[in-house]
């Protein structure tokens, strides 16, 4: 039995399932920057999905994608496979980075959004976010723009194979 189709099938369907949502994090991010009401619950509800959506299937893709090359006796040091290496590697950095830096990043934002800020003194304006917040959210968006542009990228190697 050629188990190629299924696991090429089995890829796709898991890299569409897995990074589909990940592009509805800024607008998740955006709304709950305009409702600060809601900031906690939006970085909640994209830190559920990252853990169990698609970090789990972000290893299937890892499973899948050498089922894969073994199926089809791809040779990774053929220059012709040259796409295939960028992309191994790019996904390597991009798994790494979610795993052991963006993750930490969501996790202090939740943290720092978990308790309302202290009510103002009597006659004093309400104060913005502070500072540790604000610069906090902005590793957080600045790390989901480079998994963004790896993700694009790696998409772009699988589907147009460059130099094959």
């Amino acid at each position: 039995m050629n188990l190629f189709p299924w696991l090429l099938w089995l890829h796709i369907f898991g890299a569409i399932v897995a990074f589909g949502p990940t592009f509805a994090f800024p607008l998740i991010g955006g709304m709950g920057g305009k409702e600060p009401m809601h900031a906690n619950f939006a970085i909640r509800i994209s830190e559920k999905i990252e853990r169990g959506i698609v970090l789990p299937l972000a290893v299937v893709q890892a499973i899948t994608g050498v089922g894969l090359i073994l199926t089809s006796g791809r040779d990774l040091t053929s220059s012709a496979n040259y796409w295939l290496d960028v992309a191994i590697v790019l996904y390597t950095i991009a798994l790494s980075f979610s795993i052991f830096v963006q993750l930490k990043r969501v996790e202090t934002v939740v943290h720092m959004t978990s308790s309302p800020p202290p009510p103002p003194a009597p006659g004093e304006a309400p104060a913005g976010p502070p500072p540790a917040l604000l610069a906090a959210v902005k590793a957080v968006q600045q790390g989901g723009q480079l998994l963004t542009v790896l993700i694009v990228i790696i998409i772009f190697l699988m589907v147009i194979k460059p130099g094959s």
